[in-house]
This record gives C-alpha cells, sequence and structure tokens, in this order.
C-alpha cells in the first residue's frame, strides 16, 4: 500500500504570485549570473536526489503539474528537475492529444494512468489543465465541457489530496516580449524548431484570451489543498532554481542512512578467452576522424 506522507505544503498560491525576488532592476529582474546558477542548480539537485530516496524509504507520491504561457521554460525546468533522478521512479508526463476513444472517456481518465504509485514522482509537463487553457481559447471543447471541468476539477484534486498525493502545481509566467523573442529564436534554430507549432504561433494573436483563461481557472482551482505556485519566468536561471527550492521547501523529506556498499575484489581469470574481434561488428571510430582532421595525434 502507498504510504500517506503528512503535507507540508507553504501555503497558499497566491502568496507566492505576491512574492518579488532580490535584486530587481528597472523593469525585470536581474538575470542570475551562469556560475551562480550552475552552482546552486547542483546543489538543488543533490537535494532532488535525496528526496527521492526519501520518497523510495517512506513510498511517498508527489505530482508536480507545469502549467504557463507557452516558451515559458517549463521543459527546461523539468529537465533540470529530472536530470539525475532514476527514470524508473521519475517521469515525465507529456501527453500527445486525446486519441478518438480518449475523447468519449471521463476527461481525467486518461491521466489517471500516469499517477505515481509508492515511491514514484510524475512530472507532468502539461497536464489537465488543458482544457482550461487551449482547449478553452481555441474551442477545442464546448462551454458544458470547459464549466464541467471547472466544477470537478478542485473535487478530483481534492481526492488525490485525501488519498496521500502530495500535489503541487506551478505556473510559469512570461511577458508577451519575452515568449516573442524565445519564439524568434527556435524560429531561427533548426535544432530547436520542432518546439514551435501553429497553435504557438496562435497564441500570440490569443495573448488577452489566455491571460483571461487563465485568471478563471485560477478562481475555480487555486484551493487551498493544491494551490498555484506562480513562478516568474523572464530569466530562465532564475526560475529553475526558485521552483526546484520551493518545491523542496514544500516537501518534509530529509537525509536517508546509505547501506555501506563495497567493491568486491577481481576473481583470477578463469581461462576465458574473448573472441576475434573481427568476428564482431564494431561502430565505425567517427572520433579518430575527428582527432586526425583537427590535427592532433
Amino acid at each position: 500500500m502507498p504510504g500517506k506522507v503528512k503535507d507540508a505544503g507553504s501555503g497558499h498560491g497566491k502568496k507566492a504570485a505576491q512574492s518579488k525576488g532580490v535584486g530587481e532592476v528597472g523593469g525585470g529582474p536581474r538575470k542570475l549570473p551562469r556560475q551562480l546558477y550552475e552552482t546552486e542548480l547542483y546543489r538543488l539537485q543533490g537535494e532532488l536526489v535525496k528526496m527521492q530516496e526519501w520518497m523510495r524509504t517512506e513510498g511517498a507520491r508527489i505530482v508536480v503539474i507545469f502549467e504557463g504561457r507557452d516558451a515559458a521554460g517549463k521543459g527546461g525546468t523539468i529537465q533540470r528537475v529530472a536530470q539525475y533522478l532514476n527514470p524508473r521512479a521519475a517521469r515525465i508526463v507529456a501527453l500527445p492529444a486525446p486519441t478518438e476513444r480518449e475523447r468519449t472517456q471521463w476527461y481525467f481518465q486518461r491521466y489517471i494512468d500516469h499517477l505515481p504509485a509508492a515511491g514514484e514522482l510524475a512530472l507532468f509537463d502539461r497536464s489537465w489543465y488543458n482544457r482550461a487553457g487551449v482547449e478553452h481559447v481555441m474551442g477545442f471543447c464546448t462551454k458544458e465541457e470547459y464549466h464541467r471541468f471547472l466544477h470537478q476539477c478542485p473535487i478530483f484534486e481534492r481526492l488525490l489530496v485525501e488519498d496521500g498525493i502530495l500535489l503541487r502545481k506551478y505556473w510559469f509566467s512570461v511577458s508577451d516580449s519575452e515568449q516573442q523573442r524565445r519564439f524568434r529564436g527556435r524560429l531561427e534554430d533548426p535544432l530547436r524548431r520542432w518546439k514551435l507549432s501553429p497553435m504557438d504561433l496562435e497564441s500570440i494573436t490569443r495573448w488577452e484570451d489566455y491571460s483571461r483563461a487563465k485568471d478563471e481557472m485560477f478562481v475555480h482551482t487555486d484551493i487551498p489543498e493544491a494551490p498555484w505556485h506562480v513562478v516568474e519566468s523572464e530569466d530562465k536561471r532564475r526560475a529553475r532554481v526558485n521552483m526546484i527550492t520551493h518545491l523542496l521547501s514544500t516537501v518534509p523529506y530529509h537525509q536517508v542512512r546509505q547501506p555501506d556498499l563495497k567493491l568486491p575484489p577481481r576473481p583470477p581469470s578463469q581461462g576465458y578467452v574473448r573472441a576475434p574481434r573481427e568476428m564482431q561488428a564494431y561502430v565505425p571510430d567517427h572520433a579518430a576522424e575527428l582527432l586526425a582532421g583537427n590535427g592532433a595525434g
């Protein structure tokens, strides 16, 4: 049976939304220097590893929802959270558009399959809140389906929390000018252009529609049991360390004693003879060609 862990959530989401960072300059926050960012990020990732080990021993279940504007930095933050975690117990959930069959199901049904078992962490790169955002704004759901979602979502999330799941919800906020700059960067970078879809471009012309949808969503779903926490994301580095620091502060984890592991001595050879190299197909040594072309010996 999954363990029930006492939730140490730190208050209502509106408090987090109203807080301001140190070192803000002019109209926005001062960018976090790379070396300071990388040092702190690595320390926080070490804490996430400790948290995951605590989850394993306690049977804790954590769901983290990442929502926000397109190009607000959700995906990059998720990658940093998951980078050093055991992927068998820390899963990134990024679902495609629902199939025809899924469209006939209860709306929350396809997300339930991805909820964590004991000792697992589920990171939702967008979630059931698609209905309150893109589906509502773009007309992919009816008004009845939209209002039913706003009614059912708090009930659904209270059930998750009552069953012992630690539910954390983050909204990544970015200005229209910074979003435009990031869109342009994706458009001009062939390695990142796949991140830019016609739907993303459509969001530019519907900026205020999405703003109203987000405000209405918060009115109905920013509940004490599962509050929203807003992450200012003009500077991606600050957003990442702020979000991870906050997540860690809301989980009652502690250092778990690790078993003592020692490498055993290698036993002496028992006469095994390796098969000739020419009997196996090896990957060509492209690195050697690079070194030769670079003049390295």
